[in-house]
């Protein structure tokens, strides 16, 4: 299995995720150009796409679905709610039978690859995050999450490589410039996570088997590479667990540029 971040952050998330014979696309918030050179660079094209996930309906998770889709006539598979917002998006005319309705928790099959969808706490239509399995092997999407608890915990345990959110810091967010509603939907429940708090669910899910994790999802306004980074490293080399962050491969997933792909 491969896990790639082609872009990840507030203003566009697209990743791949994929094993010799199946290739997927979790999210297409960036341009159908941006999307086909990021797949270029995996010696991949659009038609090689065997299905798009889509984790829920905000335009910057799916600003690029409907020009992609249609070219390549590839199956999108989003839950209930979610295919209901996008139906009230500017999508585009989209092919008849485009989309797969799936369900929380409810495993299905693409091809080799069986996908997991849970429910992530967001304030959307019906919002999921992924677990990609493959044989033995397996990799987590998780973004947009205003908290995580046991059930997050228990849908990410044992993968062997994770991209997960860490939008921002709390400090940046608190003194910055966004209204106060919208720093109070940001801090909230059905927000998204901050870099202390992506560390500290990090702690509950590293194991010795860990191939590597992406920091995904990085605020533009109230948050930096490298203060993700050394805070979601500080959490884990100061937590409640047998780690420390050098033990494990650690890198944050860019909005601007691919990542180097973790292969499993």
């Amino acid at each position: 299995m491969r896990l790639c971040s082609i872009a990840s952050g507030s203003s566009g998330n697209c990743i791949y995720v994929g094993s010799d014979n199946t290739h997927l696309l979790v999210d297409v918030g960036i341009s159908g150009k941006r999307v086909e050179q990021g797949l270029n660079s995996l010696e991949l094209t659009g038609k090689d796409i065997d299905g798009i996930l889509i984790t829920h309906e905000h335009s910057d998770h799916i600003k690029g679905l409907g020009v992609i889709a249609r070219k390549h006539q590839i199956p999108v598979y989003a839950t209930e709610g979610t295919v209901e917002a996008l139906s009230h998006m500017n999508l585009g005319k989209m092919p008849e039978g485009i989309f797969r309705e799936i369900h929380e928790d409810e495993p299905f099959e693409i091809n080799d690859l069986t996908v997991n969808p849970f429910t992530i706490p967001h304030d959307a239509a019906q919002p999921v995050g992924y677990r990609v399995e493959c044989g033995e092997h397996s990799v987590g999407i998780a973004t947009d999450l205003g908290k995580y608890n046991e059930y997050i915990v228990g849908n990410l345990q044992n993968l062997d490589a994770l991209l997960l959110e860490a939008n921002h810091d709390i400090r940046m967010l608190q003194v910055g410039k966004y209204p106060y509603y919208l720093k109070q939907r940001i801090l909230g429940d059905r927000g998204h996570l901050s870099n202390e708090n992506a560390g500290r669910l990090l702690c509950r899910l590293l194991h010795d088997n860990m191939k590597g994790i992406f920091l995904g999802h990085l605020s533009r306004e109230n948050n930096y590479e490298e203060l993700a980074y050394e805070t979601v490293c500080s959490e884990v080399t100061l937590g409640d667990n047998p780690y420390k962050s050098r033990d494990f491969r650690i890198q944050v997933a860019q909005r601007d540029c691919i990542s180097e792909v973790i292969t499993v």
